[in-house]
């Protein structure tokens, strides 16, 4: 079976966006956090390509369409890696008692509190009910 370069051109630009998402879930977080300002600049920039891409398609362009929505599709899989830098998933802390301006020493840490919350948060979660009909 021989495919056209049209065909095959359109199977690995729709094999490389797949692989793009996939790695924008998959792929480790990143280490360091995004601000939110650089990620509404990406999410403008995937904008942009979108909007370029309709341009270029509804001036019957077909071909430079495609790379142009492609481009906005990769630029919002990278957004959304960056994004999940942000989140570290980690369970809220303990209350700190904060140590008086005139003091000297290391803020003071409710021992008892922060281990009934950790015992509270490592106990395994009930599955809830489902939701009855009627």
């Amino acid at each position: 079976m021989i495919l056209s370069a049209v065909v095959t051109w359109k199977l690995a630009l729709a094999i490389g966006l797949g692989l793009a998402i996939l790695l924008s879930a998959l792929h480790p977080a990143p280490h360091r956090a995004v601000s939110g300002a650089g990620l509404r600049r990406l999410l403008l920039c995937a904008l942009g390509w979108y909007v370029s891409g309709g341009l270029a398609w509804l001036t019957d362009h077909a071909g430079l369409a495609g790379p142009l929505c492609a481009a906005g599709i990769a630029t919002c899989s990278l957004a959304a890696w960056l994004s999940r830098g942000r989140d570290s998933g980690a369970p809220p802390r303990a209350e700190t008692t904060l140590p008086p301006p005139d003091s000297d020493g290391p803020p003071e840490l409710d021992w008892a509190a922060f281990e009934r919350e950790f015992r509270e948060y490592s106990q395994p979660q009930p599955a809830p009910e489902p939701a009855r009909l009627g």
